[in-house]
């Protein structure tokens, strides 16, 4: 480390000095929990061991991860005694708790002075191992003290505090060329930068041509600073990969805005400013990966995948308290383009405003929302759900600009029953769009009718129809004479319930030209639009047509 990095705030780390805290700080509860810590969070942690039955060996102001040791067997109190004596920081056991054993285990640990700590079900060892040993490789660097010291995570604040050193325009993306966070200097930024910010990642153009030539190969593989000089409208530009042991967590990119040179030291600076921002990164990483697994959970529940009661307690549900599900349908998730995050952003935090335990789970073309702990009163909770939707549509129709519907799922005595739920609040979902009205919110019993039809349909749609129907004969028609349109004619006909003057205005054209329509269709297909069994079987079959997604029938 030079005198210059120190000076801008950018000191070396007292890799001795990494506490509990500091690590449980960086490798966030995703991974790991602690159950208690006899010698206080000041702990000082220098290293990782796994532990071998065979032959016991616990070293001083390690962890210790008892792999293979039930932690509720007296082999565990004699492993927790032991690394007391070995003045050992702690001992991490698999998933699960002390209970046979509580109070021995816990007077061993206290007699002894290790912190009793457990392995999250959702993390294996082996990721263990990889987390524990990044974060302290990555725990122990102090923020920058010069500036202010970003709160570990706070990735753009980390942005803007590198942008001041190095006088350019900084991004932090992740190992996927993802943009994390960005600076706040953004005067008379390139193309390039503009592009990556507003599509939050790198253009896929540029990540290929990128690849082709080698440049991550290089990045990932080595240590120092790559350099590009200014070339035409692109600036010159400064990248330095971010690892944390021996791991690339990312990269940070200084670019030069406004025609500035960077400064002098920005290559020392850069490379200080990504050893210090492993921590960030890896914080980053563990909370963001924490965030996914209790969705992942969540959507596991929904699918009736895995053990309910392992899933609730990662999706912080309560396991037998009323829930329901909500289906929301909005126009940002159903075109599938750009970032969807900032609406399942809203949604959560519309929840939260309300009071609910909720989780959002993206489905496609639809939102889940899972909300648990509901009013044991089965009308109450029905009313909260209610309320919820019908506040969901309205304000966060306003805030999106856009439709958005709910479907509200029926509630639920406990989380065991919550796929019934969502399957009644999709098919709700479904039967709102697919239904003609301005109904934004609606549970099945509300739109049994639609619902019915779903229902009919669905159950008809194997069913092999006779190849000279009349609906089939103008299909063939309306396929043989480009520009004919007597299928969506009979179409709006149907749905007008006959009206011509409605169906001639759904079709923007004269009644005297739908009439003839009219007696064309009856002549091609010998259609008898008096016969109310010929106008069924027409109306289904025109229905089945446009559930495939053939719009012309």
């Amino acid at each position: 480390m030079t005198d210059l990095a120190v000076a801008a705030g950018w000191d070396a780390a007292d890799e001795s000095r990494v506490t509990l805290e500091r690590l449980l700080s960086v490798v966030g509860s995703g991974a790991v929990e602690l159950h208690s810590a006899p010698k206080g969070l000041g702990a000082t942690v220098t290293g990782v061991n796994v532990l071998d039955l065979r032959e016991l060996v616990v070293r001083p102001r390690e962890l210790l991860l008892a792999v293979g040791v039930d932690p509720g067997s007296a082999l565990a109190v004699d492993v927790v005694r032991r690394a007391g004596e070995s003045d050992a920081a702690g001992v991490v056991f698999g998933p699960g708790g002390p209970e046979p054993t509580a109070g021995a285990l816990q007077s061993a640990a206290e007699e002894g002075g290790a912190a009793l700590l457990f392995r999250t079900a959702w993390c294996t060892w082996a990721q263990l191992v990889g987390v524990l040993r990044a974060g302290l490789a990555s725990a122990g660097v102090p923020p920058m003290a010069g500036l202010g010291g970003p709160r570990l995570g706070d990735l753009n604040s980390l942005a803007d505090a590198v942008a001041a050193l190095v006088g350019g325009a900084v991004t932090i993306e992740d190992t996927e060329s993802r943009v994390l966070a960005y600076s706040s200097t953004e005067e008379n930024v390139d193309e390039q930068r503009r592009l990556t910010i507003l599509g939050r990642r790198v253009p896929p153009w540029r990540v290929a041509a990128m690849r082709e030539a080698g440049f991550f190969q290089a990045l990932w593989a080595g240590d120092d600073v790559l350099h590009r000089p200014a070339h035409g409208q692109n600036p010159e530009r400064l990248v330095g990969a971010v690892r944390a042991g021996g791991e690339a967590l990312g990269s940070i990119w200084v670019a030069a805005v406004a025609g500035r040179p960077l400064a002098p030291n920005a290559s020392e600076a850069l490379r200080a400013a990504a050893r210090a921002a492993a921590a960030h990164l890896l914080h980053h990483r563990t909370h963001s990966s924490d965030a996914r697994l209790v969705e992942d959970a969540a959507r596991a529940l929904l699918e009736e995948r895995g053990s309910v009661e392992v899933l609730a307690e990662r999706a912080s549900l309560p396991l037998r308290e009323p829930c329901a599900v909500l289906a929301v349908g909005t126009g940002a998730a159903d075109q599938g383009d750009g970032d969807p995050s900032g609406v399942y952003g809203l949604l959560a935090l519309h929840c939260a405003a309300y009071g609910h335990r909720a989780v959002v789970v993206p489905a496609g073309g639809r939102i889940l929302v899972l909300v648990g702990a509901l009013d044991r009163d089965l009308g109450r909770a029905e009313s909260q759900v209610t309320r919820l939707g019908e506040s969901l549509a309205h304000q966060l129709a306003a805030a999106l600009g856009g439709p958005l519907k709910v479907g509200l799922g029926d509630v639920a005595p406990g989380l065991a029953r919550a796929p019934e739920s969502r399957r009644a609040a999709e098919l709700a979902l479904r039967a709102l769009t697919e239904a003609a009205g301005s109904r934004t919110v609606a549970r099945t019993g509300d739109v049994a009718d639609a619902v019915g039809i779903l229902h009919v349909v669905g159950a008809l749609r194997g069913v092999d129809l006779p190849p000279q129907t009349s609906v089939a004969r103008l299909r063939a028609f309306d396929a043989e004479h480009g520009g004919s349109c007597l299928v969506e004619t009979l179409r709006a006909y149907l749905d007008h319930f006959g009206d011509v003057s409605a169906a001639s205005r759904a079709l923007s054209v004269h009644a005297n030209s739908l009439r003839y329509r009219l007696r064309r269709i009856a002549q091609v297909s010998g259609l008898d639009l008096a016969d109310p069994d010929a106008r069924l079987l027409a109306q289904l079959q025109l229905r089945l047509s446009d559930e495939g997604g053939d719009q012309r029938g």
